[in-house]
């Protein structure tokens, strides 16, 4: 069966969890990104189709009050822009490649 079917989606144990306990492990991986920022956006891209960046488009989508700038500082614990100074590496062909497979094993609207 199709995860994102409608049939899937109303069945999912994910949304019996209540919302603190997922609202923590939420916060767990953010803080976790936060400290690994070896971690690169693009790699994450290229192995799991997601990002910092997502992450602070999906809380937005989610209903949080704040424009990309500011979802993005949430999530990056920092300036997005400070962050990609201080962290960020020099893209290669090979994680763009990556990164592009990565992305068409999306569901849609992710």
């Amino acid at each position: 069966m199709d995860t994102n079917s409608p049939e899937a989606l109303a069945n999912d144990p994910l949304d019996a969890l209540p919302d603190a306990v997922a609202a923590a492990a939420f916060r767990r991986l953010v803080r976790h990104l936060q400290h690994r920022h070896d971690a690169q956006n693009i790699d994450l891209m290229g192995l799991a189709g997601f990002c910092r960046n997502c992450l602070a488009d999906w809380i937005i989508a989610a209903g949080a009050p704040m424009d990309k700038p500011a979802a993005r500082e949430v999530i990056h614990g920092l300036p997005a822009a400070e962050w990609k100074a201080r962290y960020q590496t020099e893209t290669t062909p090979e994680q763009l490649a990556r990164m592009d497979e990565s992305m068409k094993r999306n569901p849609s609207g992710h």
